[in-house]
């Protein structure tokens, strides 16, 4: 939303063209999985959204950074014997830190650097594999509704995450080690 507003957007407007033009979606599926370069995506998106290429990207995730509770959180899981992992869909490879990622997780898995990305059951078994558990021992936290059920398929336990401190709690519930 913020993008959407430093650009003179409608709030949803990015939301929307993925949702309803099909060649959007296919843009952003062949980014998150790597099969679009980052320069290409941004060159091929902007005439959708009305905006300049140049650094589009960056201009859409500019504001955003990690929650500290849920990493906080992370690293106190990880401190009880929790192993921890990443599943995400990436915008890029640069916005992956690869030393803070091996101080938080286990395992690590990039939608771009491994062809497959959410809501595929491959990459929650990748997952699951690069933690060293079943996936029926693993929980999965995502922000977005529809990434959960082919995780709950496998038999992760799943929780939608909307606010921190709700994820949290649900997490230190599901563990059982306390998070905060």
């Amino acid at each position: 939303r913020a993008f959407c507003e430093l650009e003179g957007l409608e709030p949803d407007a990015l939301g929307r063209i993925f949702r309803e033009d099909a060649a959007c979606r296919d843009l952003l599926i062949a980014f998150e999985t790597g099969a679009l370069p980052e320069e290409d995506f941004e060159v091929q998106l902007a005439p959708y959204l009305g905006v300049q290429a140049p650094r589009l990207v960056d201009r859409l995730f500019a504001g955003s950074a990690p929650d500290d509770r849920m990493l906080e959180a992370v690293r106190r899981a990880r401190v009880a014997g929790v192993r921890t992992g990443l599943v995400s869909n990436s915008w890029g490879t640069r916005r992956y830190p690869r030393q803070v990622l091996a101080e938080l997780f286990d395992g690590v898995v990039i939608s771009g650097e491994v062809g497959i990305r959410k809501p595929a059951p491959a990459i929650y078994r990748l997952g699951a594999e690069r933690v060293g558990l079943d996936p029926k021992a693993c929980v999965f936290v995502d922000d977005l509704p529809f990434n959960l059920p082919p995780a709950a398929e496998l038999g992760m336990a799943t929780v939608h995450h909307r606010a921190a401190d709700e994820t949290i709690g649900e997490l230190e519930r599901l563990l059982g080690v306390p998070l905060r």
